[in-house]
């Protein structure tokens, strides 16, 4: 499973959290307090089915990264994970003390990626290649991938298009 799973309410929303994947459904004003707890527990149970968990915990770019906040890495890529809704790697980036640290990158939707040129063979483990994204806000080793500078050195563009992303 992918983290602990809660479901908060307040006043004008439901926000449905799995581990780092926040979710939010606004609700509507007319909305009676019985229909909200029967969507919020038929969103949980969803989630708790497994296989719902990874649709469910979609989030928007805002939601999770900050657009204040750019970073470049360079690193050995250790794995790569082609799965919706948005397929991920990590690298191995080795700091100026020689510290290796372990980082998650997320990408857009495959079907995204492979019509920007991307396919599942594009990275894989041992691969250097140099990341231009947005860390998190949680402070943790986890940032939207923006640019991926490939090891044949191809650059492609790797991230979502969201209303809410940064703009191209």
């Amino acid at each position: 499973m992918a983290g602990p799973v809660t479901l908060e309410y307040q006043s004008d929303v439901i926000i449905y959290t799995v581990g780092r994947h926040t979710s939010f459904f606004p609700q509507m004003q007319h909305m009676k307090t019985s229909s909200a707890l029967f969507a919020g527990s038929a969103v949980l149970v969803a989630g708790l089915l497994g296989g719902a968990v990874p649709v469910l915990a979609h989030h928007s770019f805002a939601a999770e990264y900050d657009i204040a906040k750019p970073i470049t890495l360079t690193g050995v890529v250790t794995n790569v994970e082609w799965m919706n809704p948005h397929a991920r790697f990590y690298i191995d980036v080795k700091d100026d003390k020689g510290t290796v640290t372990n980082w998650e990158f997320e990408l857009g939707s495959p079907n995204g990626l492979a019509r920007r040129g991307w396919t599942g063979k594009s990275m894989k483990p041992g691969d250097e290649v140099s990341v231009d994204g947005y860390l998190a806000k949680d402070g943790s080793n986890l940032a939207n991938a923006r640019n991926v500078k490939l090891a044949d050195g191809r650059k492609l563009f790797a991230g979502t298009t969201g209303f809410d992303s940064p703009k191209e």
